[in-house]
């Protein structure tokens, strides 16, 4: 584990490194971008309606059995953009987009593809890590500022249409904007900024890993996943441990 551990960030300090760089490969990223988002966008959006839904559903009745009807747009609000946004679209991105750089990679690998980009004098990690890792820190952020805009919607749309809550669309976007404050929201992006490096780094460092043919990409995308959910549920906590003293 701390030999991988070690390896991931040898592979982040070469690719930071190469940053300048990337100026010279704008086409490259610009594909990446197009790939993450375009793949991503209509899953996200609605993701992100049912989860503002859901918790409009669940938490506006018991706000309202209490008299606090009023303050479900703020729970919405909160809830979206500092944890779940951030979190759901890390593991979509994770899912959906880190375990095809970690095929996509493995598969070169594996037909030693990465060995004559060494053998031509190609730097691998800039030439195959560097763009993949700049388009999913972009892309993941910007994903977030949809989710949770389309979040607040959905939950607006169910407190308002459901006879339960009758929570009209006025009030719950008062409450949101009186409750969420844009240090949550910021909260919230440098959450999925850490998020997209982390997912980046170990996908393209299990694909860059791979041995063996095609049973060894699928290890290499299964690893990929899951340890990519992993941490971004383990950097998660840390990121809010951190963060808690500025909310006060």
């Amino acid at each position: 584990m701390f030999r991988e551990l070690g390896q991931m960030l040898l592979l982040l300090g070469n690719t930071v490194r190469g940053i300048p760089q990337a100026f010279r490969r704008r086409r490259a990223v610009g594909e990446q971008l197009y790939e993450i988002g375009n793949a991503s966008l209509f899953m996200a959006c609605m993701l992100s309606f049912f989860i503002g839904g859901v918790l409009a559903l669940q938490g506006g009745a018991v706000l309202v059995h209490r008299g606090l009807g009023s303050q479900v747009g703020g729970l919405v609000g909160l809830s979206m953009c500092k944890e779940l946004a951030p979190v759901m679209m890390a593991i979509l991105i994770a899912g959906r987009i880190g375990s095809a750089m970690a095929a996509e990679l493995g598969s070169m690998q594996a037909y030693q593809e990465v060995d004559a980009l060494r053998t031509m004098n190609i730097h691998p990690i800039r030439y195959l890590v560097l763009p993949r890792l700049i388009a999913i820190a972009i892309a993941l952020p910007a994903l977030v500022i949809f989710s949770n805009i389309v979040g607040w919607l959905g939950g607006a749309f169910i407190a308002s249409f459901n006879p339960d809550i009758a929570v009209p669309y006025a009030t719950f976007m008062a409450s949101l904007k009186d409750m969420v404050r844009m240090r949550d929201i910021l909260h919230g992006l440098l959450k999925s900024f850490v998020f997209a490096i982390a997912i980046g780094t170990i996908s393209c460092h299990h694909g860059l890993q791979t041995r063996g043919g095609p049973r060894g990409v699928g290890r290499s995308v299964t690893k990929a996943v899951t340890n990519s959910i992993v941490l971004v549920l383990l950097l998660d906590y840390i990121l809010t441990r951190i963060l808690l003293p500025f909310d006060a």
